[in-house]
């Protein structure tokens, strides 16, 4: 089917407009929906404990829309509570300087925004694209710059 034909049977299906247009998802979640109709779904005991973990708990384990297990209207949406992204500690920070010696010459790069390198005068978008420039070799930029250590 093709993801319109998906989206008019999952209105069909759930009685709301679909909103994905990812056409294996939507294809994936119609396809539970109705094997779960016609055998019965989760087994009770699954059932209770989702029950126990609340409604968001429900909707991603049977991969339902919020209000397609029963005809109440859904509540209303409460505002989601802000999230912090941490930040991932091998990435480098914009504004490091890097140096290493390699073959007697010292090799500076500079981290820009947007996870790309200066060296040289100009930009990479890697620190392996640079270690290659330098080398001539395929390098693990972490690795070539120190920062990382090799697992043997």
């Amino acid at each position: 089917m093709s993801v319109a034909e998906l989206q008019r049977e999952w209105e069909a299906v759930f009685g709301l407009p679909a909103t994905s247009t990812n056409r294996q998802h939507l294809w994936r979640k119609l396809a539970w929906e109705v094997q779960a109709r016609a055998h019965g779904g989760l087994p009770d005991a699954a059932c209770a404990r989702l029950e126990e973990l609340g409604e968001d708990a429900w909707n991603v384990a049977t991969s339902r829309h919020p209000r397609a297990q029963d005809d109440e209207p859904a509540a209303p949406a409460t505002p989601e509570p802000k999230v912090t992204r941490i930040r991932d500690p091998r990435r480098v920070l914009p504004g490091t300087v890097l140096t290493r010696t390699y073959h007697g010459v010292e090799i500076r790069v500079v981290a820009l925004d947007g996870g790309q390198f200066e060296y040289d005068g100009q930009v990479y978008s890697s620190l392996s694209a640079i270690a290659k420039a330098v080398t001539g070799q395929k390098w693990n930029g972490r690795l070539f710059f120190a920062l990382t250590k090799r697992n043997r």
